[in-house]
């Protein structure tokens, strides 16, 4: 072979690794779910092209709870809706999902941007980091009424434990708002198309909600997968304090960041308040959908789940009509497992808290609790459990939460409850795959 040739063989076969590796990415930055849908007038692509070093995980997510009041007709029309998140992970590339699940017409998105928070609980960005989100490489997507879309991926460094802005401009009525009303978090609104505004001045409107987004993904190089904790109030935070980040799942995802406490997993929060395992609300699609119902989309759904954590089973006791029969409550946990299980996902469950002192308690729904909780320490409803109840009791009142952990309403837990509850967690029962059977 002359020099000649070698140099050619060694261009083509470059030249091939090269649209390997395209072909490579592109797959990992596309989305299958069925309930994506991008349409829109097509516009330049993002020059930021994200990196392609790393694990796509989920960073930060809340699950879509219901329609919010007073968006019936208008939506958020002509209005900028900025989202405030705290990331459980760094990456060095970003991506969104936004929903329109509880919408009755098309929602027409002509901007949207991401952008690291200059500081914590601010509209403003921080200098550098705002980037234009595109879908499927136009600058504008239409989301069908029950349906979702994922974004393109965009080059950005978010550092962990750190808030991110993600932003929306909807020029026309879309009809109800798809919500998260318990955020614990403030976000913001402004008047007209302020997407790529890094100020934050015009972001004059506050709100305690989280508007249409419900995911964003990072590329990282700091965890391995993401877990998945599906819950109610008590996952979702209630009564932790707002823009602190100090709910449970929180604490857990500073222990896990790194893997030096456990595997190298990020942790997203999928609680809703008042949600249930058996039960959903009304509405089609309901409001507050059941854990049994919303699980596909909100656990299985999420990106490189590794295992998942469930919380539940409270509301289906104390919430009217109570649930009393403790064999119907663990059966729906049951089918939670079964249905992580089918993924060859781990599940580790929580014991039920104590609730005497809160308005809806009778000495019948204690009987229940206690019925719940000794099936799930007997083993065959999770694969592991967390003692909450154990953890958070009364040690000399075992039916109430010890003082310092209480809130004050008797069901949810204080800050230093919330961190208490990640502490107890055995980050090692979230190792492994899922057995062949319970």
């Amino acid at each position: 072979m002359t020099k000649r040739h070698g140099y050619a063989l060694l261009a083509a076969i470059i030249a091939v690794i090269v649209a390997i590796s395209a072909a490579i990415y592109a797959g990992v930055t596309a989305d299958d779910s069925p309930e994506t849908a991008v349409t829109g007038a097509r516009g330049p692509h993002n020059s930021a092209a994200p990196a392609s070093a790393g694990t796509w995980v989920g960073a930060w997510s809340a699950s879509p709870a219901g329609s919010e009041p007073g968006t019936e007709e208008n939506g958020m029309a002509g209005r900028s809706v900025r989202n405030v998140v705290h990331m459980a992970v760094g990456g060095t590339a970003a991506r969104i999902t936004l929903s329109n699940l509880y919408g009755q017409q098309p929602l027409s998105i002509t901007h949207a941007s991401v952008a690291v928070a200059a500081t914590g609980n601010d509209a403003a960005a921080a200098p550098g980091t705002m980037r234009r989100l595109t879908f499927g490489g136009r600058p504008s997507v239409l989301v069908p009424p029950g349906r979702q879309v994922v974004s393109d991926a965009v080059r950005v460094l978010v550092p962990h434990a750190t808030d991110v802005l993600v932003t929306t401009y909807s020029p026309t009525p879309s009809g109800p708002v798809t919500y998260h009303p318990q955020a614990r978090q403030i976000s913001y609104t402004a008047e007209g198309d302020r997407t790529e505004d890094v100020s934050g001045v015009p972001y004059t409107g506050q709100t305690p909600y989280w508007r249409y987004l419900t995911a964003v993904d990072v590329l990282s190089n700091e965890s391995d997968g993401t877990v998945v904790v599906i819950g109610d109030s008590l996952t979702d935070g209630v009564t932790s304090t707002v823009g602190e980040n100090r709910r449970w799942t929180d604490v857990l995802a500073g222990r896990l960041r790194g893997g030096s406490d456990g595997p190298r997993y990020s942790v997203v929060n999928q609680g809703i308040s008042g949600n249930r395992v058996l039960t959903s609300g009304l509405g089609r699609p309901a409001e507050n959908p059941s854990g049994l119902s919303r699980f596909d989309r909100d656990v299985l759904g999420r990106t490189n789940v590794r295992a998942v954590v469930v919380a539940l089973g409270v509301n289906d006791i104390l919430r009217t009509p109570s649930q009393t029969d403790a064999n119907k409550i663990t059966a729906g946990l049951r089918g939670l497992t079964r249905l992580a299980h089918a993924r060859g996902l781990r599940v580790v469950g929580a014991t039920l808290m104590p609730f005497q002192g809160h308005r809806g308690y009778l000495p019948h729904l204690e009987d229940t609790r206690q019925a719940v909780n000794a099936q799930i320490r007997a083993g065959g409803v999770f694969d592991a459990y967390a003692d909450f109840d154990k953890a958070l009791r009364d040690p000399y009142d075992p039916r109430r939460l010890r003082a310092d952990y209480d809130s004050g309403d008797h069901l949810h837990p204080s800050d230093k409850g919330y961190a208490r509850m990640a502490e107890v967690f055995d980050t090692d029962t979230l190792k492994g795959a899922a057995p062949a059977q319970l």
